[in-house]
């Protein structure tokens, strides 16, 4: 097996590492998936990646069918309106490779193309966007996490995944324990996205104060109990992972990024996954709701719904 077609739908922080990665690579083609004025405007601009402007085909759904591989780098609230342009790319042959955050993005698309098209994996890179388009640092980025669900292991599209990603910068590493790895990444986003979200601060947070320490550690163990629950061994990712990337104190994380610009965030994908998950299981979320409720007035502000001129009507307190 060998890939020599790749698209990627959804060419934002996460797409771009890899479309930074294989854009070299001249044995394969490489294809943006994109419709109408985006298609243009990705045509004519390329993907503007860490100073440098790459130009990949630019493909619609039908345009891709049957490709080798799709990686799907969506954010979450655009899933479910790209499940449509996921069936058509999809042929008989197509591995699918969903590197968005959260638990349950392979499990949706999965419903719509069957569970032996989908390849698990997690990214890990921090990535964001300036004026030029998006940065990240390559060395420390710990990129790309993969394996397939069951043995063996290291099947045939493991093995040509690996030798797509050899040699283009690209860091990756196949694991018998993919599913445990994904649940290890929502933790992290869960405890480390959300909390400092709420506070607005950078993640020294985590390290300074007590409080913050003691919601990251709520939300934690509300995640872990869900997980045990649903026969996941977190642990065993845990045994596998390094020390992690160093980040300075006042680093953002995603959620709190989408804050500050004023975009809505993927808490529905965070703490409402754990909330349903937990209503599923009996096993109670009160950090997690507080956490969900607290980041969606946060989205509602943004909004300019608590934009209060004084004149409207007076409210009674009790």
């Amino acid at each position: 097996m060998k890939i020599t077609s790749v698209a990627v739908l959804g060419a934002g922080a996460v797409g771009s590492y890899v479309i930074w990665g294989l854009a070299d690579r001249e044995d394969i083609k490489l294809g943006v998936i994109a419709e109408g004025e985006r298609k243009e405007r990705l045509s004519r601009q390329g993907c503007a990646i860490n100073g440098k402007v790459y130009h990949p085909e630019v493909w619609t759904p039908e345009e891709a069918e049957n490709v080798d591989f799709l990686i799907v780098s969506l954010k979450y609230g655009a899933l479910p309106g790209a499940l449509e342009s996921i069936r058509k790319i999809v042929g008989k042959d197509t591995s699918v490779m969903s590197l968005m955050n959260g638990v349950d993005s392979e499990e949706i698309i999965a419903e719509q193309i069957g569970k032996s098209h989908i390849l698990p994996a997690v990214i890990k890179v921090a990535s964001h966007r300036e004026a030029d388009g998006y940065h990240f640092d390559p060395e420390t980025t710990l990129g790309i996490i993969f394996g397939e669900y069951e043995a063996p292991y290291e099947s045939e599209r493991v093995k040509a995944v690996k030798e797509l990603f050899a040699g283009t910068g690209i860091h990756y590493r196949s694991t018998e324990y993919a599913i445990e790895e994904v649940w290890c990444k929502f933790r992290l986003n869960v405890c480390n996205n959300l909390p400092q979200a709420i506070l607005g601060a950078g993640v020294g947070c985590y390290r300074d104060s007590e409080h913050m320490k003691a919601i990251q550690n709520g939300l934690k163990k509300e995640l872990e109990a869900i997980a045990e629950a649903k026969g996941i061994d977190i642990s065993k990712a845990d045994r596998m992972s390094g020390r992690g990337s160093a980040v300075p104190p006042k680093a953002r994380y995603s959620t709190l990024q989408d804050l500050d610009a004023g975009r809505h965030t993927e808490i529905d994908m965070f703490s409402g996954a754990l909330m349903r998950m937990g209503k599923e299981l009996g096993i109670p979320t009160p950090y997690n709701e507080y956490t969900y409720h607290m980041i969606k007035a946060l989205e509602e502000k943004n909004d300019g719904r608590f934009a209060y001129t004084g004149e409207e009507e007076p409210t009674w307190s009790k």
